[in-house]
């Protein structure tokens, strides 16, 4: 199993969303984060003063997936979270030693 770690932009959310769903994915967890990456943050003008935004909000998904399903995924997340701009985000991949579902108890694959 795979754990796809992937931050993207808020508006992006249910169009990334759908295409998982299309390829398979059942779950996911989703947290609103903010942080900054190359671009570290901008400039906002409110009431006619500037202020520095260092902080941009983002989406945090977590994703455990089936190792043949890790591709599709993969791909469903570049695709719908594109835009071409600064900020579409970044995306980490990590492996899941082990999944255990607390209600039944099932593990791995199961658990899924």
């Amino acid at each position: 199993m795979k754990r796809i770690e992937a931050i993207i932009k808020p508006y992006k959310l249910e169009e990334v969303k759908e295409a998982l769903v299309r390829v398979g994915v059942v779950g996911m967890t989703i947290s609103e984060v903010k942080g900054y990456g190359r671009q570290q943050g901008h400039s906002e003008l409110y009431r006619g003063a500037e202020y520095v935004v260092e902080f941009i909000p983002k989406i945090k998904m977590d994703i455990i997936v089936e190792e043949s399903n890790t591709q599709s995924a993969i791909d469903a997340i570049l695709q719908s979270a594109h835009t071409g701009k600064i900020g579409d985000g970044k995306m980490f991949l990590s492996e899941v030693e082990k999944a255990i579902r607390i209600r039944t108890g099932e593990e791995d694959e199961e658990a899924l």
